[in-house]
């Protein structure tokens, strides 16, 4: 599923004393089944773009497109909307604040139930969901117990769960790692990746955490006052250091360590901002220079 945004404008409270325009004629396209990243400080439009993506949010002006569905057609209605929001799953920040029922079955299974689906197929897909996120669908203790009496990374998972028990084709999450230790980080980081793998979903992480970015995304998108100021790789766009740094964002730490080892003179070549990457750049540059300077030449 595809992603178009083209021209969107949105201004909150048009037309009145107190409009603010959060986003200015923004256009960009997510690729099906890549994984991409809305980064940028607060206030950026980051979350006021992704609610377009399952029309919580109607363009003022623009066009987005979500699998050839214009979110913001006057014939978009109902149906249509329903639908879309059963392929564009949206977990917003924190979202282990949103679980509400007594069981850990009961949350997941709530969207399923919602679009009237029997018992068996929510019980198989409450079941499927939580495996997807390491919860155990088996488990008959866990499914009985309280959401609430989890571990905040085990709260994570299982509202992450409620919303794959809908069988998203796009996974939208709102700073997903926020508030999580080292080790709960890691392991949602996998889960994603397998989803990815074993699903085919597609991926919009909004993050302010670039080292999250690096490890998961394929494109990025950097947005700073309502505006699409950069596009592109990770690799990429994370080597234009004062073009991120004038967007208020600090590039991820090997991206740092690229931009200082170029300031030595070391022209290094890294598409890939992994720790065995740049080391593996870094020794093939000083084996260069070696050879260069044991053959008579001067390296600076």
């Amino acid at each position: 599923m595809s992603i178009v945004v083209e021209r969107l404008t949105y201004i909150y409270n048009a037309g009145t004393p107190v409009a603010r325009v959060a986003l200015r004629e923004m256009s960009l396209t997510i690729e099906d089944g890549t994984c991409a990243a809305i980064v940028g400080v607060t206030g950026s439009g980051k979350s006021t773009l992704i609610q377009h993506f399952n029309g919580l949010l109607r363009p003022t002006s623009g066009r987005v497109l979500v699998d050839g569905l214009d979110v913001a057609a006057k014939a978009t209605r109902g149906l249509d909307l329903r639908d879309l929001r059963r392929r564009v799953g949206l977990l917003f920040q924190f979202p282990e604040a949103q679980l509400f029922a007594a069981s850990v079955y009961d949350d997941v299974a709530f969207g399923p139930r919602q679009l009237g689906l029997d018992e068996r197929e929510v019980r198989e897909r409450v079941r499927w969901a939580l495996a997807a996120v390491a919860l155990g669908g088996e488990d008959a203790a866990l499914l009985a117990r309280s959401p609430f009496a989890l571990s905040g990374g085990q709260k994570r998972r299982v509202a992450l769960a409620g919303v794959l028990a809908m069988r998203p084709r796009t996974l939208v999450l709102d700073e997903p790692s926020a508030g999580l230790d080292a080790e709960a980080r890691d392991e949602l980081y996998a889960r994603l990746a397998e989803l990815r793998a074993r699903a085919g979903i597609t991926l919009v992480l909004v993050s302010h955490d670039m080292g999250e970015v690096a490890a998961l995304a394929d494109t990025v998108f950097v947005l700073a006052d309502g505006a699409l100021r950069l596009a592109g790789r990770p690799a990429e766009i994370f080597q234009r250091t004062e073009e991120i740094a004038a967007c208020g964002l600090l590039p991820p730490p090997l991206a740092q360590v690229l931009a200082l080892a170029r300031t030595q003179g070391y022209e290094l070549h890294s598409t890939d901002l992994t720790v065995n990457a740049i080391a593996g750049a870094i020794t093939t540059e000083r084996a260069r220079r070696a050879l260069v300077t044991e053959g008579g030449a001067h390296v600076e």
